[in-house]
């Protein structure tokens, strides 16, 4: 059964989006149906639209806008902002050799004579590429499981591939600079002072918030694949309101105690182990749209703000010695030292909505679509996150950019909302 949640603050426009109705039950052709869609928009001065379709878990629980849920790569600009913090703390040097920080000589095994920054590892410019995997266990190190196949044929610096594994990299020196766990570490620098109940792997977060706590869904027969005729099937999160024994992959006896930070930042999925509602991530769109103050907390400088967004490589740009960036299928053609940019081109891929120079981050995994943008000619924040659907949703032919059909369809429809 559908179930419809709504909070609903009017400044402008109409009162219901029903669009978002029928895209959630399957009648729009983006998509055949999804398990649930949380929205918001957001102003510098708040919310003024949110919205929840669906269920959080079938047939049993409604989603909310302030459901908690894992939010897959939006946690990479989460962590980015943490990592900004410290460098404002004069803890970390964008520029200086991560091998300084890790204790070991971290490089490129075809260029060892050129370092990897962490400028380099937030635009995922780094030379890294995700290869036989990007998440180790407990009981492993960072150093010891990076392999040759980790790593692609770029220089260093000048060729773009998105990798995940460059945030376990990330993680890792954050760790090694200031002695704290990484999901502390993020709690402690961006999450609590915001007063947001969220957190890596659920780590900090409240018994209340997890008991919220949306299942990420596909429709299909086993994890990982799709069928539109079969059940709903839980992907990820499924928790019935228990808290994980084991927050981490572990081999063993998953002793956290023992764990030394720094040697294996890859832990609590600095690349997309995020769980938060969308009011929570409004609230963070909002501070970096107001220049990294909101409602009376100051996190970050603007001037910090503004050297965070800054384009570190571009699609076209021509970069000596780049050979053939990766653009993720079209949908990233400007990343910065942590945000994902869209370019704003007329035509060009990665315009879900046209002339969108928003910058933020998208988020895909187990099911979940997601995206944070911050719209600043608009002054506005767009947030979104469905939990599921019922087919893949780039089996579905593309509307306008390379986002799926579904996400150009609820972009266009929260780009309509005004804030002013």
């Amino acid at each position: 059964m559908l179930r419809l949640v709504l909070l609903w603050v009017v400044l402008s426009g109409p009162a219901l989006a029903a669009g978002l109705e029928d895209i959630v039950a399957g009648r729009t052709g983006a998509t055949g149906g999804l398990s649930g869609l949380t929205v918001a928009v957001a102003g510098r001065d708040g919310v003024v639209r949110a919205e929840a379709h669906g269920d959080a878990v079938m047939g049993e629980r409604g989603l909310s806008v302030e459901t908690p849920m894992r939010v897959a790569s939006i946690s990479k600009l989460v962590v980015a902002i943490g990592v900004w913090r410290l460098v404002e703390a004069g803890v970390l040097d964008l520029d200086r050799d991560v091998s300084d920080y890790l204790g070991w000589r971290f490089r490129h095994p075809r260029f060892v004579d050129r370092a990897v920054t962490l400028r380099m590892l937030l635009s995922h410019t780094s030379g890294l590429i995700d290869g036989p995997g990007y998440s180790f266990p407990l009981e492993a190190t960072l150093r010891d499981s990076l392999t040759a196949a980790h790593w692609g044929p770029g220089v260093p610096g000048r060729r773009f591939a998105y990798a995940n594994l460059g945030y376990g990299v990330i993680a890792s020196v954050m760790e090694a600079a200031t002695g704290e766990r990484f999901d502390r570490l993020m709690t402690r620098l961006v999450l609590a002072p915001l007063g947001l109940d969220a957190g890596y792997q659920w780590q900090g977060v409240s018994d209340a918030a997890l008991g919220r706590a949306a299942v990420l869904y596909r429709r299909g027969t086993a994890a990982g694949r799709w069928d539109a005729g079969a059940d709903w099937l839980a992907q990820v999160d499924d928790l019935k309101g228990v808290r994980p024994v084991c927050p981490v992959r572990s081999v063993g006896a998953c002793d956290l105690a023992v764990y030394r930070p720094g040697d294996n930042g890859t832990l609590f999925g600095p690349q997309g182990g995020l769980r938060i509602s969308v009011l929570g991530l409004a609230k963070i769109g909002r501070m970096l749209l107001r220049g990294g103050e909101v409602d009376g907390v100051r996190l970050l400088k603007a001037e910090t703000v503004a050297a965070m967004k800054a384009p570190v490589w571009r699609d076209g740009l021509g970069m000596e010695g780049d050979t053939e960036s990766d653009t993720y299928g079209g949908q990233m053609l400007c990343y910065a030292a942590g945000p994902q940019c869209l370019s704003g081109r007329a035509g060009a891929s990665d315009q879900p909505v046209a002339g969108a120079a928003w910058w933020g981050h998208s988020g895909e995994a187990y099911g979940l679509l997601a995206g944070l943008w911050v719209d600043e000619a608009g002054e506005r924040v767009l947030v979104y996150a469905l939990t599921g659907s019922a087919e893949d949703p780039f089996s579905v032919a593309h509307r306008g950019s390379a986002f799926s059909a579904v996400e150009d369809v609820i972009l266009q429809d929260l780009a309509a909302t005004k804030v002013r």
